[in-house]
């Protein structure tokens, strides 16, 4: 019998090695009655310098690229007849996370530990925040 219900797998579109890393471990401690959730966060520039160097519409379709590019991915490696819902979120990597599991009711954060050019930290920050704040239980799948 498992104990998590509502599984909350956190995807980088930038990085699909970890990302399929972190969907494999979520799917190994979840059976067919339970629910995978699948977030990628799509970053917040509009407060930041770099924004003004964007058309408006730009994060809207980052967004929906975004989206897309989600479905595309769990297409590949979720096996069909699994609960699955898409979030995409927008804003603050960590707490949008934070936010996603919230929402879905998550019992069980599944991250990456971090990103390959920050090999000399045991996590990324974004993990390391998730980690810290979570509420619920957090695994974090190693590079």
């Amino acid at each position: 019998m498992h104990m998590f219900k509502h599984i909350l797998a956190t995807i980088d579109l930038k990085d699909e090695d970890s990302s399929v890393r972190v969907v494999k471990a979520a799917l190994e401690v979840m059976d067919d009655v339970n629910s995978l959730h699948v977030v990628c966060v799509v970053p917040d520039y509009g407060l930041s310098v770099v924004g003004t160097y964007f058309p408006e519409n730009h994060e809207t379709s980052m967004i929906q690229q975004a989206t897309a590019a989600l479905h595309e991915f769990t297409s590949k490696h979720v096996p069909a007849g699994i609960r699955l819902q898409h979030i995409v979120a927008h804003g603050n990597i960590y707490e949008e996370i934070l936010e996603a599991a919230r929402q879905c009711k998550a019992d069980l954060i599944v991250i990456g530990s971090h990103r390959p050019a920050l090999k000399d930290y045991l996590l990324g920050p974004n993990a390391a925040r998730v980690v810290r704040h979570a509420q619920q239980s957090v695994l974090v799948v190693r590079d």
